[in-house]
C-alpha cells in the first residue's frame, strides 16, 4: 500500500510540473474541455434515467387485462379474478425474466379498468407511456367491436400519443378459444370502425374537440399504417400464458 501512495504522489507532482509548464492559456482551453466533457455525460445520464418505463394496459371491462397484468407479473392468471374498479399499478420484472442473470430494468405496469366513468385516470397516465398496450376480447368481439373501436380512437388521437409517438400493440386476447375472431379479422374490423368514427368526428367543429389529433388521410379509408406512432397487433390468451407478445412488446420500449 506505501509503495502505491509513493507512485500515485509521484504522478500528482509530475502532474503539477507539467501544468507549470504550459501556458495559462493552454490550461483554461484544457479546463473548459473537461468542464464541458462532464456536463455532457451528467446530461447524457439525466435523458437516460428519465425515458419512460411506464406500460399502461388498455381496454374495456372483461377484455381480460387484470389476467394480463398477472400473467405479466406472477406467471399466473389468479383464476377467479372479476372486473376490477380499481387500477393495478406495480413495478416489477417480468415474471419470464425473473431467472435471467445480469441486471434486468423493472417495468412499471398500470392497468387502467375499462369502465367509462374511469377513463380520467387513462388520461392522467397516458403522458407517462413507454408504450400502450390495448387488450382486444378476441372472443366476444363482435358484440363490443363499437366500443372497442371508440376506446381505441380515443387513445389514437390523444395529441400526447401522437406527439410523443407512443407505440400500441392490440393485443387481441383469448383466442385459446375456439370460436375466437383471428388478428387479422379484428385488424380490419377496427380499422373500419375507426374510419367511421373519424368521418362523424370530423363532421363536428374543431371547437368541440380539444386534445384530439385527426386520424388519416383525407379522401382515404383509414388503417392502422397511417398513424403517426406505430401500431401492431398480435394475439394470445393470457389465461393460458400465452404472453409472449406482450413481452416482446415491452422489451422492445422497456429495455432491459
Amino acid at each position: 500500500m506505501d509503495e502505491w501512495i509513493r507512485q500515485a504522489e509521484l504522478w500528482v507532482g509530475q502532474a503539477e510540473s507539467w501544468i507549470r509548464q504550459q501556458p495559462s492559456e493552454q490550461i483554461y482551453v484544457a479546463a473548459a474541455v473537461v468542464a464541458v466533457t462532464i456536463l455532457v455525460l451528467i446530461a447524457a445520464s439525466c435523458l437516460k434515467s428519465s425515458k419512460p418505463n411506464t406500460i399502461v394496459l388498455s381496454g374495456l371491462s372483461g377484455s381480460g387485462k387484470t389476467t394480463l397484468f398477472y400473467q405479466l407479473r406472477d406467471g399466473s392468471s389468479h383464476q377467479g379474478t372479476v372486473t376490477s374498479m380499481e387500477e393495478n399499478n406495480d413495478t416489477f420484472v417480468l415474471h419470464s425474466e425473473q431467472e435471467r442473470k445480469g441486471k434486468v430494468k423493472p417495468v412499471h405496469i398500470v392497468d387502467v379498468p375499462g369502465h367509462a366513468r374511469l377513463k380520467p385516470k387513462l388520461d392522467e397516465v397516458l403522458p407517462k407511456a413507454a408504450g400502450v398496450i390495448f387488450v382486444v376480447d378476441a372472443q366476444d368481439f363482435l358484440s363490443s367491436m363499437q366500443a372497442a373501436a371508440e376506446y381505441l380512437y380515443d387513445i389514437l388521437t390523444k395529441a400526447t400519443v401522437v406527439k410523443k409517438k407512443v407505440p400500441v400493440l392490440i393485443f387481441c386476447n383469448k383466442t385459446d378459444k375456439v370460436t375466437a375472431h383471428s388478428k387479422e379479422f379484428i385488424k380490419k374490423q377496427l380499422e373500419k370502425e375507426i374510419n367511421k368514427l373519424r368521418e362523424s368526428r370530423n363532421a363536428i367543429s374543431s371547437a368541440d374537440i380539444s386534445d384530439e389529433v385527426q386520424l388519416g388521410f383525407p379522401g382515404e379509408a383509414f388503417n392502422f399504417s397511417q398513424c403517426q406512432n406505430k401500431v401492431t397487433v398480435a394475439e394470445g390468451a393470457g389465461s393460458t400464458g400465452n404472453v409472449s407478445p406482450a413481452e416482446q412488446f415491452i422489451r422492445e420500449y422497456v429495455k432491459a
